[in-house]
């Protein structure tokens, strides 16, 4: 469905550290930098997968980067126990809560997600559902 998702990042060594450190129960591996020609970014991906991409950068435009009014991340956690992990970590790291972890039922029986924002503003949600599609098939 996508090649990779972007955000802005303001202190991009802070964000990528707390991402480092969030996005790890999911499996998902920052790669090493290369230089592009563009602004420095980090990158994280599933090992063994080019694509999707998960993406910080300072923005090309110089302009501070925003979160985005409306603007959600999702991510597919491979089990509810990961959610429950990722959701804590966010908190400690200095994220703020959107919605504990738990069922939503009005997305599904076996929808079961969290919902916070990381320590530039930008909504994320972890979520896992039985009947999505895992990330190793």
């Amino acid at each position: 469905m996508f090649t990779h998702i972007q955000l802005g990042a303001r202190d991009l060594p802070r964000l990528a550290a707390f991402y480092d450190h969030v996005l790890e129960p999911l499996g998902l591996i920052r790669l090493p930098s290369e230089r592009d020609g563009g602004p420095p970014d980090a990158i994280w991906h599933y090992p063994g997968r080019q694509w999707p991409l998960f993406v910080i950068q300072y923005p090309f435009n110089g302009l501070p980067a925003t979160w985005g009014n409306g603007a959600q991340i999702s991510f597919m956690s491979p089990c509810r126990e990961s959610v429950d992990d990722v959701w804590r970590r966010v908190m400690t790291c200095g994220g703020v809560s959107e919605g504990p972890p738990g069922v939503r039922d009005c997305y599904g029986p076996d929808f079961y997600a969290a919902y916070c924002r990381d320590i530039e503003g930008n909504k994320l949600c972890f979520v896992h559902d039985s009947t999505m599609v895992s990330r190793h098939e």
